[in-house]
């Protein structure tokens, strides 16, 4: 069989997997139509085939070895689609699973599709729970694109994008220190369990003026970073004394069945110092998206050097992932304050045929300390999709829904004070 190395990023997340709080994307579609499940599994089994590097597990190994390896397989070794039974907490169960059961790397494939009936319609949601150490969000809802294709013989490919006139630049002047250790966000009512807690939502997509020099993007930055600035003023943890920085992922790949399967996504760190955050609001739009422009133009590695740096097989991989886990527990101090991942506009009709089409799609990226907060964001069918998801040893439910009011608050604020 086919074996491939594991990639810089797969082989960080690989080293410091932790039981309590397992690293899943989960994705959810809610669907205007019920989709027959014979035709799901088929369906579902064959987009697997058409993007092969899915149909992957972690190669067996020696203690010598240097690389964990991905052992391609050619077909999935247990059946990746499950149907779930009908009831009142079905959708809640849904969520919880894909929060709490990863799917394991020692079986073809890492990923697993649950089909749920929604219990008010009947209507099938869809729950994909990703092992974020083999893929991303965004190459799993393209297999799930390729997959409503052949369930309903409706082409789901992307319309062509706008042509790319970006150039690589330098960093932008201005930035607070890397050397400051970040805000953090503040403890709010943890919950006496281990794992992550989820908050989903649906709001309007923010207007902006036309013209505008800052995108819908940056405006969930500045309504993310100031969300988490309010928490933290509510909760005494004085973060005007440290910047605040939010991961964004940046992802480079085409959308149509040539996109490479896997951890595609770079990471940019955006960051704030307190001052900036007290700009008025369309001041603070104007130099987030200068800002966001020019660090997703910067050409780098996907975790930057020193991750590729550790990646390097120097000895063998159980001592580097000694070494690793080592680093990430001296670096958490400098780890971002939260991650704000925004996928945008769906980019496949998810047209499943007879007019069963996706309403609303949400994602959720994991949430461990020391970030302990994501925010996910995509747009389907003219409306915003928020996922709020948190460790459980920093915040609980209530927390969560307060974030929300203040995301939903902040979010507004950007297009009242647009200029």
């Amino acid at each position: 069989m086919t074996r491939l190395p594991f990639p810089t990023v797969d082989e960080i997340a690989r080293h410091c997997l932790q039981h309590d709080e397992p690293e899943t994307v989960h994705i959810e579609v809610h669907l205007t139509g019920r989709l027959d499940p014979a035709r799901v599994d088929a369906a579902f089994t064959k987009a697997l085939h058409h993007h092969p590097r899915i149909l992957m597990r972690e190669a067996p190994r020696h203690w010598y070895t240097r690389r964990y390896e991905w052992e391609l397989t050619p077909e999935p070794d247990v059946t990746p689609v499950a149907f779930p039974p009908p009831g009142p907490n079905a959708l809640k169960e849904a969520r919880a699973r894909a929060l709490t059961q990863a799917p394991p790397l020692t079986t073809s494939p890492p990923v697993r599709l649950e089909a749920v009936p929604h219990p008010d319609t009947g209507h099938t949601v869809l729950f994909l729970t990703i092992n974020h150490t083999a893929l991303d969000g965004p190459a799993c809802l393209r297999i799930l694109a390729t997959a409503a294709e052949l369930y309903g013989g409706r082409d789901n490919d992307p319309p062509p994008p706008p042509p790319q006139t970006a150039t690589p630049g330098a960093p932008p002047a201005g930035l607070p220190s890397t050397w400051k250790r970040p805000a953090r966000v503040a403890p709010g009512t943890p919950e006496p369990r281990p794992g992550n807690g989820l908050l989903v939502c649906e709001l309007a997509v923010p207007r902006r003026p036309k013209g505008a020099p800052y995108t819908v993007n940056d405006q969930l930055m500045v309504a993310t970073a100031r969300t988490v600035a309010d928490w933290n003023d509510e909760h005494g943890t004085h973060s005007e004394q440290r910047p605040l920085r939010i991961t964004m992922p940046v992802d480079d790949r085409p959308r149509d069945a040539t996109m490479p399967i896997g951890n595609g996504t770079r990471l940019v760190e955006v960051p704030f110092a307190p001052r900036e955050l007290r700009l008025p609001t369309p001041a603070l739009l104007r130099l987030t998206a200068t800002r966001t422009t020019a660090l997703k133009s910067l050409v780098r590695p996907q975790l930057g050097h020193g991750a590729a740096l550790l990646t390097t097989p120097y000895a063998p991989v159980a001592w580097r992932a000694a070494a690793t886990r080592a680093l990430r527990t001296a670096a958490a101090p400098w780890t971002s304050t939260t991650l704000l991942s925004n996928i945008g506009r769906i980019p496949y009709p998810l047209d499943f045929g007879d007019g069963i089409l996706a309403h609303a799609v949400w994602f959720s990226a994991p949430a461990r300390v020391p970030r302990g907060l994501t925010v996910t964001t995509a747009s389907t069918a003219g409306r915003l999709h928020l996922a709020l998801r948190w460790s459980r040893t920093l915040l609980g439910h209530g927390d969560g829904a307060h974030l929300r009011d203040l995301f939903e608050h902040h979010l507004h604020a950007t297009q009242e004070e647009a200029p």
